[in-house]
């Protein structure tokens, strides 16, 4: 039988959150026609100060009511409320960048040539769609509407099935803050109906943020109809340790890396290489603080690690466990699925992990932390390097060295001694299966507009 609603659970309870009827083909062709008469009858032709006074709106909007905002997100895929309430806070700050920034990003560049004038221009290309998870649904969907709308297109969100209700406050915002119909739409779709919106007239460009297999089907379905993509996929994020690092310092910030939001994050510290030297201290300094990390509703304010946010995938990560010890690797913690209600999996810890094995084979999206030895500063890059993946990595030594060594990661970005985060300042993006094309900061704005030069004569003699 054909699926005709969004049906999300919550992880904690196992019990239904929120139900949401899909669009018709008849209200999803009005909302790709409406985005389309938006965009060229009047989004495109308002000014920069207009459009950044309608996002301050919309992250007003948020601030103003961050526990109602956040709420979804704890009840459809168990965020840790004082996790979920600083996510809003994020995106509201991105809105709120981006109306601050983006015409300073996208203003002329004047460049000298042989004509009286020449300059390069930054142009909208009309309605961009979103597809976005459920892992960050309101971060991860303002780093893809901000800079699009601020750069004068218009904005069509097809979010995961497993989050509606977040879907639809994203939505809310906007209606409250009085945004003009058809400038930012939401797609009640599932994924059967993607490659249809794509190859819809009405959509120029496409932003991706998922794994690596939905990422590369999509590609190539926006690569066949010649639109540009950006795809911001998978992740196993080295954090590479060496025995002149501050190892207490390394020790907080890697567990916090590898817990935020359950570990279900791209840019999780997954691969935590350590020199030899300091290898069985630093596994000593990451079971304390990762003992101390309290797993529970995430409801509750003491909460720090909520349920995975769907069973198949706590079965697989329990797969992943499972496998890796097989194939050798030492569990230090956790590995037990708890008994009773909720999606829950203990803070993992699993040492001696070699390449081949499946932790660091796979991206492992949960509390898990693998732990590597790597004899010197030359194995431990090439092990950080030793993966499909490219998205972040963490450097723990001497600021001067890890400087150096930055250039030698395959990666989209490098923090040397902090945290792997992203900032609506700064682009981020992956290379190899991490995906092409950059979000946020200067660069992320220029992902979706035509990039066109004018020249102006008489020709200079």
């Amino acid at each position: 039988m054909a699926k005709t609603k969004l049906v999300s659970i919550n992880p904690a309870t196992e019990e239904v959150v929120y139900e949401k009827a899909l669009d018709s083909q008849e209200v999803l062709e009005s909302k790709l026609e409406l985005s389309e008469k938006t965009y060229y009858e009047y989004w495109r032709k308002t000014t920069f100060q207009e459009r950044a006074g309608y996002l301050r709106k919309a992250a007003k909007v948020m601030r103003d009511n961050l526990d109602e905002y956040a709420m979804p997100m704890v009840e459809e895929m168990g965020k840790p409320i004082k996790e979920a309430r600083g996510e809003v806070q994020k995106a509201a700050w991105c809105a709120e960048h981006y109306a601050d920034y983006a015409e300073e990003y996208l203003k002329k560049e004047y460049i000298d040539s042989d004509a009286t004038k020449s300059y390069v221009q930054y142009l909208p290309l009309g309605p961009v769609l979103g597809v976005l998870p459920w892992n960050a649904p309101f971060w991860l969907a303002s780093r893809f509407y901000a800079p699009a709308l601020m750069a004068g297109n218009t904005c069509l969100m097809k979010h995961d099935s497993h989050v509606p209700k977040c879907a639809e406050y994203i939505t809310k915002a906007f209606v409250d803050a009085g945004v003009p119909e058809g400038v930012f739409q939401n797609l009640v779709i599932t994924s059967a109906s993607i490659e249809g919106v794509i190859r819809h007239d009405s959509v120029k460009a496409v932003s991706v943020t998922g794994s690596d297999f939905a990422g590369s089907k999509i590609a190539s379905i926006a690569g066949s109809e010649i639109k540009p993509s950006v795809m911001e996929l998978g992740g196993s994020d080295p954090s590479v340790v060496l025995s002149d690092a501050n190892l207490e310092e390394a020790a907080d910030i890697i567990c916090l890396m590898r817990l935020i939001n359950a570990g279900q994050s791209c840019i999780a510290a997954k691969r935590i290489i350590v020199e030899e030297p300091v290898y069985d201290k630093m596994i000593e300094l990451m079971k304390e603080r990762f003992e101390k990390y309290k797993v529970g509703n995430p409801k509750d304010e003491s909460t720090d690690v909520g349920p995975i946010a769907r069973k198949d995938l706590r079965d697989d990560l329990h797969r992943q466990v499972e496998a890796s010890v097989k194939e050798g690797a030492r569990l230090v913690l956790g590995g037990k699925i708890p008994e009773g209600k909720g999606f829950y999996y203990p803070v993992t810890m699993l040492v001696d992990v070699k390449p081949e094995m499946t932790a660091s084979c796979e991206e492992t999206f949960g509390p898990i932390a693998a732990v590597m030895k790597a004899k010197d500063a030359n194995e431990a890059l090439k092990l950080a390097n030793a993966t499909q993946y490219g998205l972040g990595a963490s450097i723990w030594t001497t600021a001067e060295r890890g400087e150096k060594m930055a250039s030698e990661i395959e990666s989209g970005q490098v923090a040397v001694n902090g945290i792997v985060k992203t900032d609506p300042r700064l682009p981020s993006g992956g290379v190899k299966r991490s995906g092409f094309g950059r979000e946020l900061g200067p660069h992320g704005i220029k992902m979706f507009v035509n990039t066109q030069q004018v020249w102006i004569g008489p020709k200079k003699e």
